[in-house]
């Protein structure tokens, strides 16, 4: 155990669960290049207008046919990307019809490891969770609570060792600021000994709000997406990201046009630093499944 935020879910070491089928020897691809997304599926509900909030409500708590369409739909997404964080899932309840959506788009886009991080329970009824999907074993896999009120969770993901080590952290931040920057103020402290970081997920501000006026704005990292991802069907804010150290080239940045959830999907894709690309540590290992 490394530290505690409350009586509910400590921080901690964990491991990654395994997919045995889709193990591979074959490590990064030859290019160098690192392929990220990162997406709010919403549980699976499919919102297209304002008034869909409250006509579509009833489906954050029951179950309903379109979910599997819609989980469907994401998981044809995931072909070619190598890390997918995930926001808004549930880990297997009534709403999502006992369905662990992480594992299960896990299985759809073929990825051997995945992680569910559970920041809400609330037992048969909805099983709030942050999601990791990866096709590279990482060296060391952390769940963070964050601080403020409980639901809010951080994955942070290291491959490597030392200070040239690639460490990427998913995250859903707080709607309030107050609380945001204390969640920023506590991921600044987890990343701040490493060179190489990504910060990825649905941080619930713009971009400049969280290089400039964060406790992130010492870091000098990049927002390269421009383009808005909220609401799907009319996009007008920028609430995901993926942000990166400047040591990590940029080759591509993309929102996705695909109104699936309320948000859209963010994808990246970098070239990985010399002291990175040959690191054996970022090749996929066998590994003995872990048992969901």
């Amino acid at each position: 155990m490394l530290r505690r935020w409350s009586s509910e879910r400590a921080v901690s070491l964990c491991n990654a669960q395994v997919n045995p089928h889709f193990l591979s020897s074959d490590g990064l691809p030859a290019d160098g290049r690192l392929r990220l997304l990162s997406f709010n599926i919403q549980v699976g509900i499919s919102t297209a207008r304002y008034h869909h909030y409250l006509t579509r409500s009833w489906q954050h708590l029951l179950p309903h046919g379109g979910r599997a369409l819609n989980l469907q739909r994401i998981g044809a997404l995931l072909d070619g990307y190598d890390l997918v964080a995930l926001q808004e899932v549930d880990g297997g309840s009534l709403r999502s019809g006992y369905v662990n959506q992480v594992e299960h788009l896990a299985r759809l886009g073929k990825f051997p490891y995945w992680y569910q991080q559970l920041n809400r329970n609330l037992g048969r009824f909805a099983q709030h969770s942050n999601g990791l999907l990866s096709r590279l074993n990482p060296s060391q896999l952390e769940d963070h609570p964050l601080p403020g009120p409980p639901g809010r969770g951080a994955i942070l993901m290291r491959f490597g060792e030392g200070e040239d080590a690639l460490v990427v952290v998913m995250m859903h931040l707080s709607l309030g600021p107050k609380t945001r920057s204390r969640q920023l103020a506590y991921i600044r402290e987890l990343i701040g000994g490493y060179r190489h970081q990504i910060l990825m997920g649905d941080m619930n501000t713009l971009a400049a709000d969280l290089i400039e006026h964060s406790p992130l704005r010492d870091l000098g990292l990049l927002a390269p997406q421009v383009e808005a991802t909220f609401p799907s069907w009319r996009p007008v804010r920028c609430l995901d990201h993926i942000l990166l150290s400047p040591g990590l080239a940029l080759e591509r940045v993309e929102v996705l046009s695909q109104a699936i959830s309320d948000h859209l999907p963010v994808a990246v894709e970098i070239r990985l630093p010399s002291s990175l690309g040959g690191d054996s540590a970022l090749v996929p290992r066998p590994s003995t499944p872990v048992e969901p």
